[in-house]
């Protein structure tokens, strides 16, 4: 599920919510809302994200100015897994420094994108599969490094599972790395703007966020604050190793929903989360 660094629907929904939402709702309402966003998304902001490289948020960033997953010689040879993988952008990058990867998505419409560009693009292809990322069929420890830029993390209910389930697909001693939304701007309205800049809601405040139209929800999305994000790492089995909140750089000019120039020199708007399995 490469939810992507966005949070609004390409239909106009006649309800927006904060209320429960339970995993099967979220997975159908989001699995949808890809399906059908996925060529719109792709023309909209493939120009940004590229096709062969890891971006790792709308602040442009990408791995090889963080190097998140370690120095990119490391690469060459490992397993990895891409998990909410999209286009499969981050996965083609990895490919090409010598790394055998799969990327998983839990959106069809997302992997025919996925398919698409890597027709196109010159490198090695990553393997490609439809998965919940909740419940990935791959047999344990199967993988040396497991990352997403925005994928699954914030899109599916029951968050401590999905870290579970990808720790348990994690060999001892593997790396995981993932981007989401940083958690403090659940506390301020989505927009890029000025009146962006004033907190509308409390940070504790979990209830997930619900679009629906006609009384069925099409884009769900979920929060946790940083503290419920790193125990759910922990509860999993994992060390956390690094906690980063990339600054805007003064190079990028360009809005993408809620993000912007202007909020980025005020509030941090994403969190890589990286950790380690022991072993």
């Amino acid at each position: 599920m490469d939810e992507g660094f966005t949070t609004t629907c390409p239909a106009t929904p006649d309800d927006v919510l904060r209320r429960e939402s339970a995993q099967e709702e979220t997975v159908t309402a989001n699995r949808g809302w890809w399906d059908r966003e996925a060529d719109d998304y792709l023309a909209e902001h493939g120009r940004f994200l590229g096709d062969a490289d890891l971006v790792w948020g709308p602040e442009g960033w990408t791995e090889e100015d963080l190097h998140v997953l370690g120095p990119v010689e490391s690469l060459a040879d490992l397993t990895i897994l891409e998990f909410g993988g999209g286009g499969a952008q981050g996965a083609r990058w990895c490919a090409a420094h010598g790394a055998r990867v799969v990327s998983t998505d839990l959106s069809a419409g997302m992997l025919a994108t996925a398919a698409t560009l890597s027709a196109r693009s010159p490198g090695p292809a990553p393997l490609l599969a439809q998965a919940d990322a909740t419940r990935l069929p791959f047999a344990d420890g199967s993988f040396d490094l497991v990352f997403s830029a925005y994928g699954a993390t914030p899109f599916v209910a029951d968050s401590a599972a999905l870290m579970a389930e990808l720790a348990r697909v994690l060999r001892p001693g593997g790396r995981l790395a993932f981007s989401t939304s940083h958690p403090i701007r659940w506390a301020f309205p989505d927009v890029p703007g000025p009146e962006g800049l004033t907190a509308s809601g409390s940070y504790f405040d979990e209830t997930p966020y619900v679009e629906s139209t006609d009384g069925r929800a099409t884009y769900v999305e979920h929060h946790r604050t940083t503290g419920h994000r790193i125990a759910e790492i922990v509860d999993a089995g994992l060390v956390l190793e690094a906690l980063l909140e990339p600054e805007w750089p003064p190079d990028n000019t360009e809005a993408w929903g809620g993000w912007s120039p202007l909020r980025g020199a005020h509030l941090p708007g994403t969190a890589i989360f990286v950790a380690r399995r022991p072993g």
